[in-house]
């Protein structure tokens, strides 16, 4: 370059790829640990990892590398702390006020359910029905098999249907 102020090509592509990127993927990394602050810093870790390897990898699958550090970040941060929960930050953007009584309350009951899950069974949920990932790609992201997949995808539903008996799993409206 001539010293300039002008970002390379590649610095530009990636700070696009984030802005178009950036609310779908806090959006993931909230619904896998319920947490507002948390998600944004897994998502900023994520992101500074990305960036490192923009160069590799931004011909590829961005998404699909962001996800998998994302998701395995999220679990690992887990395992290494006891978890505190201090309240539900919704991070929907929809005003409150202009949500059906009925909706709030699914809403916080999905939430507590998913807050009951284990961190492998709550990001599995997350990819296999947030973001409709097939088993492969979820055992892929989780680095795992498609077997574990499956049994902490079983196991996860079962809880979650015995923790909101009043939502219906298959089509998310109430029974």
């Amino acid at each position: 370059m001539d010293g300039s102020d002008a970002a390379w090509p590649a610095d530009v592509e990636f700070v696009e790829y984030v802005r178009a990127r950036q609310h779908t993927l806090l959006r993931a990394a909230y619904l896998v640990c319920g947490d507002v602050h948390l998600a944004e810093d897994l998502l900023q870790g994520a992101l500074v990892k990305l960036a490192r390897q923009w160069e590799r990898v931004r011909d590829e699958a961005p998404d699909g590398y962001v996800r998998r550090i994302l998701y395995r970040d999220a679990v690992s941060s887990w395992r290494k702390r006891r978890r505190e929960v201090l309240g539900i930050e919704p991070a929907w953007v929809e005003p409150i006020d202009t949500w059906e009584s009925e909706e709030v309350e699914r809403r916080v009951d999905v939430l507590r359910a998913l807050d009951a899950l284990t961190p492998r069974q709550r990001a599995t949920i997350v990819l296999r029905y947030f973001e409709d990932r097939s088993e492969r790609d979820t055992a892929e992201i989780l680095g795992c098999s498609v077997g574990t997949v499956k049994s902490q995808t079983h196991d996860a539903l079962v809880r979650l249907r015995a923790a909101m008996p009043r939502v219906d799993l298959e089509t998310g409206g109430a029974r």
